[in-house]
């Protein structure tokens, strides 16, 4: 029998990458959509890229909203977490600041979003830059705890963890519409093939069953 995953139709999720200006937030993207290091700093207003990612066997398509973090962009904000599914907050290894940052982020994504559980992960970037660090590893972590958060430390230059950070949102993304989704996309194959006997049919969910359960954990 062929994998469940292939009857499936790609989910769609829109993620924005939120930080302070300067965080290498377009960096990182870049890096994850295109496979490409921006070496010469352009301050973003708005960029938006589409990318289509493998996530445990399941297609997954990326609405990626690159936001800007100059304050005079503070307003467009709250529409950019109204659209959002998921959200990657940003920070500078090299920068207190751009960690201290974070918190109003997060509590403008609750406030706006009416939810403590919405897919986040927080990225350190710029990790390549050891001798400027200026932000406590066990710090950080101690703060993506307090918020039920994972954290990665990232190098958009060497793109280390560029991948990890937004498989993981991903993951977060699809357990959650897993569980708000009234019926699992295999119903609708199942319900097409009519000409199968039902002891067959009840076969088929029961293994579905169980293999969703292995996927999931």
């Amino acid at each position: 029998m062929p994998p469940r995953y292939g009857y499936q139709p790609v989910r769609e999720f829109h993620v924005v990458v939120l930080g302070a200006g300067g965080v290498g937030k377009s960096c990182l993207t870049a890096q994850f959509v295109h496979n490409e290091w921006i070496e010469s700093y352009d301050p973003t207003i708005e960029d938006s890229y589409r990318t289509q990612v493998s996530v445990d066997g399941r297609q997954v398509m990326l609405e990626i909203l690159d936001t800007a973090g100059t304050e005079q962009f503070v307003a467009m904000r709250d529409l950019y977490m109204k659209t959002g599914q998921g959200f990657l907050l940003v920070f500078s290894i090299t920068s207190r600041a751009s960690l201290q940052e974070l918190a109003t982020l997060r509590e403008e994504i609750i406030r706006i979003k009416d939810d403590e559980n919405i897919p986040i992960v927080i990225v350190g970037n710029k990790a390549d830059l050891v001798d400027q660090r200026a932000v406590d590893r066990a710090k950080a972590f101690a703060i993506s705890q307090r918020w039920q958060a994972p954290y990665y430390e990232a190098s958009a230059r060497t793109r280390t963890n560029v991948d990890e950070v937004f498989i993981d949102l991903c993951r977060q993304m699809l357990r959650r519409d897993d569980i708000d989704l009234p019926h699992n996309h295999d119903d609708i194959y199942y319900q097409k093939a009519e000409d199968h006997s039902s002891s067959r049919r009840r076969h088929r969910r029961k293994n579905k069953e169980h293999r969703t359960r292995c996927v999931i954990l």
